[in-house]
């Protein structure tokens, strides 16, 4: 397994974890050898967003004495009132589930996440209410370590992140949703083609977003990886061809500041066919040519697909526009973060020497050779 750090949290989480909600009404039996599978594997990251106490407990259960080696994504204002799932910002509610999982799950929630904030009504209702005071009150008294939220919209995701209460959030990364304008409601094209005729190139809302991440060390994890599963079937798929499990999860961890990855699995062979990316060469995991094959207009921007490489210099050209990318966001005050990872590659834009073979390997028609001297001038 590989881990990486969550923004900066000082927690590392495998870059594959695991969403719990497909295990959700399965059987204890499944769900047990479904967790076991993914533990086995390093997993070291759980998203429990389901409000129900019967699989709480059963995921507990599984857990057993493992529950200090695993970090849980616990969501505040997830309810199940009328048995079915529901946002919840009723402070008596909110408290009722919220304390219950507490007390399931030993204590304490590794990431409290403000369930929810897609929409200026569902940021109001947190952060204009004794919901934010609630989270914070937690987060002093150590029932969670630390404060997150979950998000499908880069413009209420963003504003977030600007109050200063979120350390790190869970965002639907994926190509498609990607390049789906900041307005629409993702969940709209889950039933038909994932937006096909809207789709214009990356949208510059969610890169930015990405970017400010980075720049803020706010970490991201990840869901809807494989788009309901749906960029794996060709009948869905908005691109030209299906995408496989690797391709996906590729192009979601080569997104600034994302940390990890939590598909949801509800078998433990489903789990095994998530784990064969961390088996996979290169080529295996190049998204690349999908990407480039479609109407979208991605020219002249990185996607940190490293199609480029190998560089006759030996320059990590992926790295090295990430941290430019970011820099750029506000040039007169880089993070010092961004400067001291730049500076420790081995190699970096002062290596160049603009011999532009990267250029004709690249699918997208950067000019590498111009962005690594301005990477050198800048850093």
């Amino acid at each position: 397994m590989i881990y990486r750090e969550i923004g900066k949290t000082g927690r590392r989480a495998s870059v594959i974890g695991l969403g719990c909600e497909h295990i959700d009404f399965k059987p204890y039996e499944q769900i047990k050898e479904t967790i076991d599978a993914a533990l086995s594997y390093g997993v070291n990251i759980l998203d429990v967003f389901m409000p129900g106490k019967t699989i709480r407990e059963h995921i507990a259960k599984a857990l057993g004495g493992r529950r200090k080696d695993v970090m849980i994504q616990g969501h505040i204002g997830a309810t199940d009132v009328s048995q079915q799932y529901d946002i919840s910002r009723d402070m008596p509610n909110v408290q009722k589930y919220f304390e219950e999982m507490l007390k399931i799950f030993g204590g304490y929630i590794d990431f409290g996440m403000m369930f929810y904030i897609d929409s200026e009504e569902d940021y109001k209702n947190i952060f204009d209410t004794p919901f934010v005071t609630y989270v914070e009150k937690l987060k002093r008294d150590g029932d969670i370590l630390h404060v997150g939220f979950s998000s499908h919209n880069p413009v209420m995701a963003l504003r977030a992140i600007e109050t200063g209460v979120p350390e790190m959030f869970m965002f639907s990364v994926n190509p498609a949703f990607d390049m789906l304008p900041p307005d629409t409601y993702v969940f709209d094209h889950f039933e038909t083609d994932l937006g096909v005729g809207m789709f214009r190139g990356v949208d510059p809302d969610r890169a930015r977003l990405y970017k400010i991440c980075e720049q803020k060390q706010i970490g991201i994890t990840c869901m809807k990886t494989l788009g309901a599963g749906k960029l794996l079937d060709k009948q869905y798929c908005p691109f030209a061809e299906p995408l496989t499990i690797a391709q996906c999860v590729e192009y979601a961890l080569s997104r600034p500041a994302v940390a990890a990855v939590l598909p949801g699995c509800k078998t433990a062979a489903e789990v095994d066919g998530v784990m064969k990316y961390l088996d996979c060469d290169a080529s295996e995991r190049d998204y690349s040519h999908v990407l480039s094959g479609t109407r979208n207009d991605f020219r002249g921007n990185c996607l940190y697909c490293s199609h480029c490489q190998p560089c006759s210099a030996g320059i990590d050209v992926a790295a090295v526009m990430r941290d430019l990318d970011v820099a750029r966001l506000n040039e007169s005050d880089i993070p010092a973060s961004v400067r001291a990872h730049y500076r420790s590659l081995s190699k970096n834009g002062g290596d160049c020497t603009g011999c532009k073979i990267c250029e004709s390997r690249c699918p997208f028609g950067v000019a590498i050779a111009e962005n690594m001297k301005a990477a050198n001038v800048l850093f």
